[in-house]
């Protein structure tokens, strides 16, 4: 019988994804510790494949000389390489020699399925005993809901819809919320509260998410906020001092309105070529005007006679009067050792050092 003359629900149609080197579940049977999540994951994948007849004895096999005992045989060799995918070494030599899905079934059920008591309360205390510790909250909750899960199928629950199986399903949930609460950190004391003062109380997936927002609240509340180096205020001015160009020399650093080539140098700069002729004082050597100091700003303090002292103008008298001059070179006079005239020159129209490095 073809494939393509067969109903899509039939569980003996097959599809072409349908091979038997596919591995159905990703969980390996190795004994009795792990044959129910095995055989529940199995089960759910049968399902989906509409397989699940092969294995629960639903689907017998056809009777010799049927048009569908070929299509039967095809496909209970697909469901039992699928079942040999998903088993240890050890599983697998002694059933490779079977060729009913449905008897290597029930021989794994019968030899790993041990439900008894040990399991159940060995299950029952993991279950009461495991708390956060320093686990996320939502590495916590997979825990817990893992071991619920496997404690489900082991232990046969009511599952209808009348008033009594509403009530325990009810009663379930509020067990596993307080289960859940139990083994939280101290930390979220103060809403564990808020949550058991909830009325109606909560279901444990909700809890769950109250309790994840809270966690991920405190973790952006825990890391601080970024601070702004101080040197990232001088790379920008440094930058924006980088970015100026003078339009005379060309250089970096200043603007033609400051160049000292254009303007004169000023006293103290290794390029100052000192006082000129006349008593006038130039700071450039291009002749520019706008570099020239007039007054008597060279004047030395021994070759000022006291009575011309209030009449000396230099350049800096936008920053003192006469009157304050003349009783700075007073006290100048004054400090001289051994009364001794000082023969430095007055010069306060700049910097006493400067340093230059072919740039400002």
């Amino acid at each position: 019988m073809a494939s393509s003359s067969i109903d899509v629900l039939d569980p003996l149609y097959v599809s072409s994804s349908d091979i038997p080197g596919l591995n159905l579940i990703s969980e390996q049977l190795i004994g009795t510790e792990n044959y129910g999540i095995w055989s529940r994951a199995m089960q759910i994948g049968l399902r989906a494949r509409n397989k699940l007849a092969f294995i629960d004895g639903s689907y017998q096999k056809p009777n010799q000389g049927s048009d569908k005992l070929l299509q039967w045989e095809r496909c209970n060799a697909i469901v039992l390489s699928w079942i040999m995918n998903t088993v240890s070494k050890e599983i697998f030599g002694g059933i490779v020699y079977s060729s009913d899905a449905a008897m290597v079934w029930n021989d794994l059920r019968e030899r790993f399925d041990k439900v008894n008591g040990s399991r159940i309360f060995a299950l029952h205390r993991e279950i009461n005993c495991h708390v956060q510790g320093n686990s996320s909250i939502s590495t916590y909750y997979s825990k817990l809901r893992q071991l619920w899960d496997e404690y489900a199928s082991l232990v046969t629950l009511p599952i209808c819809s009348c008033e009594s199986s509403k009530k325990f399903i009810a009663f379930d949930q509020q067990h596993k919320l307080l289960q859940f609460l139990m083994g939280l950190n101290e930390s979220f004391t103060h809403i564990r509260s808020h949550i058991l003062m909830m009325d109606p109380l909560p279901t444990v997936s909700n809890a769950f998410a109250i309790m994840a927002q809270e966690e991920s609240h405190r973790s952006l509340l825990s890391v601080p906020p970024q601070r702004l180096e101080p040197s990232a205020f001088f790379s920008t001015q440094n930058r924006r001092k980088v970015d100026i160009r003078c339009e005379h020399c060309n250089m970096l650093g200043h603007t033609k309105d400051t160049c000292f080539k254009l303007h004169g140098y000023p006293p103290g700069h290794k390029f100052y070529k000192g006082p000129w002729k006349n008593g006038n004082q130039r700071f450039d050597r291009e002749g520019s005007d706008k570099g020239r100091v007039m007054g008597k700003a060279n004047a030395t303090v021994a070759g000022i006679d006291k009575a011309e002292q209030p009449n000396v103008t230099t350049n800096i008298g936008s920053f003192f009067s006469q009157e304050q001059y003349a009783a700075i070179l007073k006290l100048l006079d004054k400090e001289q050792p051994n009364g001794e005239q000082s023969s430095l020159a007055v010069n306060m129209a700049g910097p006493l050092k400067w340093e230059d490095n072919g740039d400002w």
